[in-house]
């Protein structure tokens, strides 16, 4: 009977933080697809500029930042290496935290508590590169950026929404890595409580 309530307690509890954290991964595919896709990452007077592409608005401030010469419209991002690291840093935890949440749902529909055990160990050394990729990117594109301030052109400089998104990733990616590192822990647990209850089973 003791066993039963052991395994029944850590079933519950850790399919509880296994859901959490599938949907934190979730959340987290939804906002790095909105963040690569958006141009609103640094924003001035007439100017937007995302980690793909760069927009200059109708009646845009003469000189362009960074002395732009093209017409209003969107253009490729400029060939800054801050912004092809961010770029690069940003899609890796896209495909990271995609691997980790499928990993997770795996954990979530397997059975197999062994099995378990190896799809979220596996889910949180890649999901917790996904959080270290990403607090890299956000830390780079501020810092580089602020080396290049004096060719801007402009006196007012912010960072737009989706810069934002990258921290609400990152927040969401930090809560499914502890998630996922207190599931492994209770399942560890859970391994030697089965292990003492067997092994005073034979002995009775």
């Amino acid at each position: 009977m003791g066993e039963k309530t052991v395994v029944r307690v850590a079933a519950q509890s850790s399919r509880y933080r296994l859901v959490i954290a599938f949907i934190c991964g979730l959340i987290v595919i939804i906002l790095m697809i909105m963040g690569l896709a958006s141009t609103d990452w640094l924003m001035a007077a007439g100017w937007r500029q995302g980690l793909f592409m760069h927009c200059i608005e109708e009646d845009a401030p003469q000189p362009l930042p960074f002395n732009m010469q093209e017409p209003p419209g969107c253009y490729q991002s400029r060939d800054a290496a801050y912004i092809r690291a961010a770029a690069t840093l940003c899609v890796i935890t896209l495909l990271t935290d995609l691997v980790a949440t499928i990993l997770t749902g795996l954990g979530l529909k397997t059975k197999d508590h062994h099995s378990k055990y190896k799809y979220y160990r596996f889910a949180v050394i890649v999901m917790g590169f996904a959080l270290v990729s990403i607090l890299i990117a956000l830390i780079i594109y501020p810092v580089c950026f602020a080396a290049e301030l004096n060719l801007g052109n402009r006196t007012i400089w912010e960072f737009g929404w989706a810069y934002g998104v990258g921290w609400g990733a990152a927040i969401f990616l930090f809560g499914g890595v502890v998630l996922l590192m207190c599931d492994k822990e209770s399942e560890e647990i859970y391994y030697k409580e089965r292990k003492i209850v067997h092994d005073n089973d034979s002995r009775a």
